[in-house]
């Protein structure tokens, strides 16, 4: 993992340096707007969603049903993925990035006016499901084309800073998402219970407008349109990744699934065993939580930027080693019920170790498969990794701490992850050696 791994070869530029702010400023606004939306169903998952649509199981019961129909909408974002991709890499990256927006707030605004179990029993959590499905699909599609609009329109010297903008709307949303539901938990608990945990899911009604609006005014991507005009797009997208593209694939599934563990580890499961276990009040989890989301938002682009200095593989290396070490400590320190420890330990992992892989990710996954099917590809080994560990890991961690009657488990599980990462990252190939081009 050299610094020599950092050149890359040039593809158009997309029209100039107000074109290329213009796609950084709407990526980031969508982006934000999608994870808006989707973490805002974590935290209810983690907070009310027990109470409300489950309440007939035990705790231990509920919340695991709870975070299953969290997970259902990581499980459906490798589909989201597939479906998206085949058609951003055949017809286009911007129009994906429209419907995506969509099929997200639709869904997001009627669970919001959903009635809870009292109201129609089963058929509550049957249809929270149903739309956290839509969720997964929707937000599976538009990670890939938000990104490769990014990275796609840069230079040849800034790919990773351009493809970290993107990545900025995983905190800004997250933050938005704890803010909403910050105002929310400062409410009596009948009135959080009764209404207002609904007023975070119906914000997105002004929040897809906003979105459509700055979105529909971007350009194509350059690659794409170069790539169609020379005939190489490809009839099954898909089908081509798994025939040509498999140790790729599954090499960016294995780079990426610490990095998204630790990330729903903190922000539901270690959420919900604060505030349930250890008794220390949601504001506290939430405020640490936006106080690393903000750090989050500076933190990500300066790796990106490193990423294009010193070397893709190399800031992400780290940062997959830098987890390993600090996974054990991070739930020693919540074990201790200390809020100010708790709250370092959320801020240097989640605002710090996270940041040096999610910022480079794009430009370095791009890197791994060529124009004609880069939609698909960085969609299903980001969207199948996000299943994998986003999905599983509040189920996983709540069940080895019954079975542990402790979080040394959860931190080992977390680690080993981490080496994964690191090992899997330097087996990809040097971005050096591939174009991000119109071949």
């Amino acid at each position: 993992m050299s610094a020599s791994t950092t050149t890359l070869p040039a593809i158009p530029d997309g029209g100039g340096s107000t074109s290329k702010k213009w796609v950084a400023a709407a990526t980031v606004i969508g982006t934000t707007i999608e994870w808006y939306d989707f973490f805002i169903f974590g935290t209810a998952s983690a907070l009310v969603f027990n109470k409300l649509f489950f309440p007939s199981f035990d705790p231990f019961t509920g919340t695991l049903a709870s975070f299953g129909t969290f997970a259902v909408g990581l499980f459906a974002r490798p589909f989201g993925g597939l479906i998206f991709g085949h058609f951003g890499d055949r017809i286009g990256r911007k129009s994906m990035l429209l419907l995506s927006l969509f099929l997200m707030g639709v869904p997001t605004i009627l669970i919001g006016l959903l009635p809870t179990y009292d109201t129609l029993g089963i058929w509550a959590a049957i249809l929270l499901i149903l739309l956290r499905i839509l969720q997964g699909v929707a937000v599976g599609g538009e990670w890939g084309g938000a990104v490769l609009m990014a990275v796609e329109h840069a230079g040849d010297r800034e790919r990773s800073l351009f493809g970290s903008l993107p990545q900025i709307g995983t905190p800004a949303g997250l933050i938005c998402a704890t803010l909403a539901f910050s105002y929310a938990s400062s409410l009596s608990e009948d009135d959080f219970l009764t209404w207002g945990w609904r007023v975070p899911f119906l914000i997105s009604i002004v929040l897809i407008a906003l979105g459509v609006f700055v979105r529909a005014k971007v350009s194509e991507s350059p690659a794409f349109l170069a790539a169609k005009a020379e005939g190489h797009t490809v009839e099954m997208p898909g089908v081509e990744i798994f025939a040509k593209h498999k140790r790729s694939l599954f090499l960016a599934v294995g780079a990426k699934l610490a990095e998204v563990t630790l990330f729903y580890l903190v922000t539901v499961f270690i959420l919900q065993y604060a505030t349930t276990k250890l008794g220390i009040p949601r504001s506290e989890v939430l405020n640490s939580i936006l106080m690393a989301a903000g750090l989050g938002l500076f933190t990500i682009p300066l790796f990106g930027y490193l990423g294009d200095r010193f070397g893709l593989r190399l800031v992400y290396g780290i940062g997959a080693i830098l987890l390993a070490l600090a996974a054990v400590p991070l739930f020693w320190i919540l074990d201790t019920g200390d809020t100010s420890l708790i709250r370092f330990g959320i801020i240097v992992c989640l605002g710090g170790i996270y940041p040096m892989m999610y910022g480079p990710q794009p430009a370095l996954y791009s890197s791994q498969f060529p124009a004609s099917i880069r939609y698909s590809g960085i969609s299903l080994c980001v969207q199948g990794a996000a299943a994998i560990g986003g999905g599983l890991a509040p189920i996983i961690a709540t069940s080895l701490l019954s079975a542990t009657e402790g979080t040394t488990a959860v931190g080992l599980y977390l680690g080993a992850l981490g080496l994964l990462a690191a090992t899997c990252c330097g087996l990809l190939r040097s971005p050096a050696t591939d174009e991000i081009s119109s071949r």
